[in-house]
């Protein structure tokens, strides 16, 4: 194992917490970046290194990163204010962040950088979080050359679901407390990826010559309609509800409201972002060795109660990390 000591740059979130289990089942030596300790309260019985930084400093960035094999980005947020190209928390988390993570690498001589983006991630986006995370990837992309040379590994997620998502277990929150579901975007297109599925994929690249200078769609094995993921999310948890798809104007005025709320559950950004199907172009890299789970063999216990809930916590994550895929030699 070339790549023994890996930090994580958002391993405390849902991902994260998924990548962390499968780090140490693999038998890396993890350490995590977070800004306050107790963010990390479900992973502190695990054998890792929890430090209190802020990525955003230069100084303390590079100082959490000296001594990695190994740095993986997995930080992300869903919302901003309306601004072109993107609103200034885009640019600091998924732009100035990959800039700075890239500096920091090239200080520390760290040579392996992976970092996570998004299917449809483009700089010309129909929206903020698209081309922001575009641009971040832009600047990951160009570091594997001249004068950073790192070797960098790219992964362009669909939707993730699992224990603890905000996606799926949002879905099934809203038909407990209402009984009708207006719906904007009924018809967007998703192909959910398990998030146990994203962390093998991760963990598995790291030590892969294969997988330097490549950018690697993660999906599952089915596309679905957001409308039928919302029912399926109903049907779960044992709320099915009657789904009213929105036409565009009430959908936006719909996202006009909602993404001045706290925990916005949709914004006129989510609607710009579901033109583009999140969907893969191709399947899984065969390098990668995952045969990706499907939504129904997982959602339908958390969804229903039975696992996980509202937070992904370091026993469900450990359990689904370290659970052998079709593809484990162990």
């Amino acid at each position: 194992m070339r790549y023994q000591t890996v930090a994580l740059i958002g391993g405390s979130g849902f991902i994260g917490t998924y990548v962390v289990a499968r780090l140490l089942r693999t038998g890396h030596q993890v350490r995590i970046a977070v800004r306050r300790r107790a963010h990390a309260g479900h992973l502190q019985m695990l054998p890792v290194t929890i430090t209190e930084c802020d990525v955003h400093d230069p100084a303390q960035l590079a100082a959490f990163i000296d001594g990695a094999d190994a740095v993986v980005n997995l930080v992300g947020i869903l919302q901003d204010t309306r601004q072109r190209p993107y609103g200034p928390n885009f640019r600091r988390v998924h732009v100035e962040l990959p800039r700075k993570i890239v500096a920091a690498c090239a200080q520390a001589r760290v040579r392996r950088l992976l970092h996570m983006s998004a299917l449809g991630a483009d700089p010309q986006g129909p929206s903020m979080y698209l081309r922001s995370k575009g641009d971040g990837e832009n600047i990951v992309a160009a570091a594997g050359g001249p004068p950073t040379n790192l070797l960098t590994t790219i992964f362009r997620p669909s939707v993730v679901f699992g224990p603890g998502d905000k996606f799926l277990q949002t879905f099934a929150d809203l038909q407990k407390l209402f009984p009708v579901i207006p719906l904007a975007s009924p018809t967007a297109r998703f192909q959910p990826v398990f998030a146990g599925d994203v962390a093998r994929a991760i963990v598995t690249a790291i030590d892969l010559d294969g997988a330097v200078g490549k950018a690697f769609e993660l999906g599952g094995p089915r596309v679905y309609t957001l409308a039928e993921l919302v029912r399926f999310a109903g049907s779960a948890s044992g709320h099915p509800r009657r789904i009213v798809g929105l036409p565009d104007w009430a959908a936006r005025l719909q996202g006009a409201v909602f993404e001045h709320l706290p925990n916005a559950p949709i914004s006129r950004d989510n609607i710009d972002s579901m033109t583009v199907p999140s969907v893969l172009s191709a399947p899984i890299d065969p390098m990668l060795h995952i045969v990706p789970v499907s939504v129904e063999s997982v959602a339908g216990a958390y969804l229903g109660g039975r696992a996980g809930g509202h937070r992904v916590t370091a026993e469900a994550a450990l359990k689904a990390a370290a659970a052998p895929g079709p593809h484990d030699a162990t």
